[in-house]
């Protein structure tokens, strides 16, 4: 990132400190605010999309620690993980600074400082954003999704892991929330790539067409069977089916499918002899495991069948830092589309996005940019030309607190299991469980485990 686009805040108790780095900034980068009172940094982290911090070691605060620098740079992690910092201190505290940065800090500088090293400090800093964020960039564009996010990082993970492999997936998640686009992404990764990838709305197939959809037909089996009709599972043979919205399926037809899944043969209608089939199954539903876990609604041999590694998708209102980032895809998207000029967010509309919480998830998002890029009159898309579904906001919104504690208790027994499993080993737990010994230690610390 060039230090012009920069957008940048500084947090320090010295009114002195915080005009003369101010007026330096302000003719170097984008942006710059200044901010005395730690208390509002939280705040203002999730208000706004800084690029870069400038946090003062040592405030005249309510907290006594010490070190409150420390202090705020782990709530500011905590908050946005992937937050630049570089801490500002005195000489006196140069072994705090260094903790600093095993506390995930960038770099410091130290007061009082040169104005040409801050600003070469600074620029590094970016630097480093920038190359991480394309080579990141680089090795997520390749799955078709968007998001920095912890919780989109950790999905990335996942699939790197699962995808060369053979094991079926379930995919769990609200509707909108882009589990095709995980689906698909298993496929394009995995060794089966080169053959059939094959998609069925098993949630909107009526119980007379279920066999014929899935097992195939032959001429004659009922009234309109003109002709011998090959099924999914034979039409994706040596490829990958995707079965979407499995949870909606009855019970009859749970036996069935459970009977082909175990035995890895079809019988089309009307035949006497069975087919063999080799397919990789990933199965998505937007009802969670729990309600799945229903025996009088779902069989549990099929969820184990089906659900040999899970991944589970946020709903977009819990990864807010990432719709600055798919804003902006859609933005070039429809922009290119619809022959329209390079089109930004002001900051009010980024900020109106961030405050929504969004029903329909990324499809509502979508839906959003789409229609204002269509009618805005400026290349500056503002607050009033973003306009929310009415189809979302005449509906219900979903129990949200009721849903989170039931994935939150997934996700407690989940580690419980896996860190069991392994012997109290950390690193070998957090491995398996595709996410950073940090990102498991901050896990542990929710759950008081």
């Amino acid at each position: 990132m060039k230090l012009n686009d920069a957008n940048i805040l500084v947090l320090d108790d010295d009114n002195d400190v915080l005009t003369a780095i101010g007026l330096l900034l302000k003719k170097e980068v984008k942006a710059v605010q200044t901010e005395k009172n730690p208390e509002n940094l939280l705040n203002l982290i999730r208000k706004n999309s800084f690029d870069l911090v400038l946090l003062d070691m040592n405030f005249n605060a309510s907290i006594n620690t010490g070190n409150e620098g420390i202090y705020w740079l782990k709530r500011l992690k905590e908050v946005k993980a992937n937050c630049h910092v570089i801490m500002i201190t005195a000489y006196a505290d140069i072994d705090l600074a260094i903790r600093s940065l095993k506390e995930g800090a960038d770099d410091f500088i130290v007061k009082p400082w040169n104005n040409q090293k801050l600003i070469e400090a600074i620029t590094e800093v970016l630097r480093k954003k920038e190359n991480k964020n394309n080579s990141e960039q680089q090795h997520y564009e390749g799955f078709g999704l968007i998001g920095e996010s912890e919780e989109m990082k950790s999905i990335f993970r996942k699939i790197e892991k699962v995808a060369p492999t053979d094991a079926n997936v379930l995919i769990l998640g609200e509707n909108g929330t882009g589990k095709d686009l995980i689906a698909k992404a298993l496929h394009q990764h995995s060794l089966r790539k080169a053959k059939p990838y094959v998609k069925v709305d098993i949630g909107a197939l009526t119980e007379s067409l279920f066999e014929s959809e899935l097992f195939g037909h032959k001429k004659g089996a009922f009234t309109d069977a003109r002709e011998d009709r090959a099924g999914r599972f034979e039409t994706a043979d040596g490829g990958t089916l995707f079965l979407d919205e499995i949870g909606n399926i009855n019970l009859q037809q749970q036996s069935k499918l459970l009977s082909v899944l175990q035995n890895r043969q079809v019988t089309r209608l009307g035949a006497n002899n069975a087919v063999s089939v080799d397919i990789r199954l990933i199965c998505a539903t937007n009802i969670s495991i729990n309600e799945l876990a229903n025996e009088s609604r779902f069989r549990k041999d099929l969820i184990y069948r089906i659900n040999t590694v899970e991944i589970i998708v946020p709903p977009l209102r819990n990864r807010k830092g990432d719709i600055a980032l798919l804003s902006n895809h859609f933005l070039k998207y429809y922009g290119s589309k619809y022959f329209k000029p390079a089109m930004q967010l002001s900051t009010k509309a980024l900020a109106k996005l961030e405050a929504y919480h969004f029903p329909g998830n990324v499809r509502e998002l979508q839906y959003i940019i789409e229609r204002a890029v269509i009618m805005a009159d400026n290349e500056d898309l503002q607050a009033t030309d973003l306009i929310f579904s009415p189809i979302e906001s005449g509906a219900k919104t979903p129990n949200e607190s009721e849903n989170i504690t039931k994935l939150s208790a997934l996700e407690k027994n989940t580690i419980l299991k896996v860190i069991e499993k392994n012997n109290g080993n950390i690193t070998k737990a957090a491995k398996e469980l595709g996410i950073t010994r940090t990102a498991l230690y901050r896990r542990l610390s929710k759950y008081e485990i």
